[in-house]
């Protein structure tokens, strides 16, 4: 049971702590070549990397932010190239001294890494071993860590048997229920409530926690509105399909309700 595709999903990468601005970063490589990622000229953000990595103190951090922005290249071109040489970079690296910030982006690659590769249970064991450590990661870090776990989760149950994928998408209801109790404003946790609920089969808690996602959206700040355009789609691609595969009429009647409880809702 596919998750219908989410607008929302991986569309900003994780940002890196450049501790500079761009206005001062202009006599050092490294840090323009983070904030130049971070406003997402990655292709610059490379060539300031390739030359932070000519002075040998700062080749380690150099070669994790061009990395980084070859992994944001491959997002944007699903050029192997682009692939291969962040697979190469962290390859290279020596992680052992690497500041708590530089370990999380540091892992964080790793897990995107095994993502692209097609390495979905891999990918989703090093994201949520971000996650537990609960440390060094801001609210907008851990919100864009959490949906590449979640969608890790739901590409590896895809092809298992039905006992296993039930069980899957269980812990993931599980991990969100808590995250929505820790951080009520977060805006995977709560699509990824009503998608993993669909995903077993479970539609009624789907519907429910649709409808409980797009009232709470307003908790989740500036994410609100494409959380909610996230669960429109959740809702007509998936949950009422779903619901409807035996009564073309009742698909009607759910439709309905759906525009009636958003115009209820609308800000």
């Amino acid at each position: 049971m596919a998750v219908p595709l989410r607008i929302s999903a991986f569309f900003c990468p994780i940002v890196l702590a450049a501790g500079v601005s761009a206005a001062s970063a202009g006599q050092d490589p490294l840090a323009r070549a983070r904030v130049l990622y971070n406003e997402r000229q990655f292709e610059a953000a490379v060539t300031a990397a390739e030359e932070a990595r000519a002075m040998p103190s700062r080749a380690q951090a150099a070669d994790l932010v061009a990395a980084r922005a070859y992994l944001e290249r491959f997002r944007e071109s699903a050029a192997s190239d682009d692939l291969t040489n962040a697979r190469e970079r962290l390859r290279r690296l020596n992680p052992i001294a690497f500041a708590p910030p530089e370990r999380i982006e540091y892992v964080v690659g790793l897990g995107e890494t095994l993502y692209f590769d097609n390495a979905f249970g891999a990918a989703a064991a090093v994201f949520d071993s971000v996650l537990q450590a609960r440390d060094g990661l801001t609210a907008d870090a851990r919100e864009r860590v959490l949906d590449w776990w979640a969608t890790s989760v739901d590409r590896n149950a895809k092809g298992r048997p039905e006992s296993e994928r039930q069980a899957i998408y269980q812990r993931a209801r599980a991990r969100m229920e808590e995250e929505l109790t820790a951080h009520p404003g977060s805006a995977a946790a709560a699509y990824w409530l009503a998608a993993a609920a669909r995903a077993q089969g479970d539609l009624q808690s789907a519907w429910d926690e649709a409808l409980a996602g797009w009232v709470r959206a307003p908790l989740t700040g500036d994410r609100s509105p494409t959380l909610r355009e996230d669960l429109d789609l959740l809702v007509l691609r998936g949950i009422i399909p779903d619901r409807t595969k035996t009564n073309a009429q009742l698909a009607d009647a759910l439709k309905l309700q759906w525009e009636q409880f958003k115009e209820r809702w609308k800000r």
